[in-house]
């Protein structure tokens, strides 16, 4: 398919990736494999739906030391962009450091010297479930996805890798199958939820941030989800129409554990467990698949 006649909602496949028309541009998704890393870059990695724009506001909250006045003056999706969107490749070879960026793109679309210990890694995983049910959400939503026919239209295309992003499986395999090459720290969209607290600490530590107790303490209040809802910058509710149809349904929807129950029939949750078991049987990750499973 060429890139130029795409649709604005057609996935070009490119080097085994779906790649979205009018967002992405498979040239300059290739050369990001090249971009030359510095110690001080942070890239967080997420399968789509799977906690990007909380991690875009706690990054951006630890560089500010816990100030959310000093965030407020342009949006994360600016501050924390996308290296994969048009335009945003190039813009990071000249950008000021410390280099954050977000990437929903598979391992080897990404710089070779991430592999050789430069620069830093955040993988966020979400339990598939939830996954796949805020995505369906999200494609009513997104303008630049198709709209779902239902529910069960879109399970199928998930299950094939049919979406942006591909196999959620494939993603996060191939992710945790380089941990070793690379400075990593791998973290849960449900431990955030647990005990966000903790994980903000870990993610300070792993940056090598000096906040104050009282500094890590704003981080994780401007960081909760009910919090978030209500900031502009980080809620993307700033986000042109053209990209977002808010008429349609908010971004930041629910931010719970379990809401997949609400959507799968028996048969869909016993097919998934079966592909879940298979698929992960080398992988020694665990989720949390309901809110009421937290301790």
């Amino acid at each position: 398919m060429d890139f130029t006649e795409a649709k604005s909602h057609d996935l070009v496949p490119h080097k085994g990736f779906n790649l979205i028309s009018g967002i992405h541009d498979p040239d300059e998704v290739d050369q990001i494999y090249n971009s030359e890393i510095r110690d001080s870059d942070v890239f967080v990695i997420t399968y789509p739906k799977s906690g990007t724009i909380w991690m875009q506001q706690i990054l951006r909250l630890l560089e500010a030391k816990g100030d959310i006045q000093a965030t407020k003056d342009e949006l994360n999706s600016v501050q924390v962009p996308w290296i994969e969107l048009i335009g945003n490749g190039k813009a990071f070879v000249t950008a000021p450091s410390p280099r954050l960026r977000v990437a929903h793109l598979q391992y080897h679309f990404m710089p070779l010297a991430l592999s050789q210990k430069k620069g830093k890694v955040i993988y966020v995983a979400r339990n598939p479930k939830d996954v796949l049910v805020s995505y369906f959400h999200f494609h009513k939503v997104a303008t630049m996805l198709e709209t779902p026919k239902d529910f069960n239209d879109f399970f199928e295309k998930f299950m094939k890798g049919g979406v942006y992003g591909n196999c959620w499986f494939d993603h996060i395999k191939t992710w945790y199958s380089h941990k070793d090459d690379m400075n990593i720290l791998f973290i849960t969209y449900e431990e955030m939820i647990q005990d966000l607290q903790s994980v903000v600490e870990r993610i300070s530590l792993f940056l090598d941030k000096d906040l104050t107790d009282e500094q890590l303490a704003n981080v994780v209040k401007h960081s909760t989800f009910r919090n978030m809802k209500k900031i502009p910058q980080a809620n993307y509710e700033l986000v042109p129409e053209d990209l977002l149809d808010h008429h349609k349904g908010s971004f930041m929807r629910k931010g719970t554990i379990g809401d997949w129950k609400n959507h799968f029939t028996v048969a869909q949750n016993e097919r998934f467990d079966q592909v879940f078991q298979k698929e992960m049987k080398d992988f020694p990750l665990s989720f949390i698949w309901d809110i009421n499973d937290i301790v």
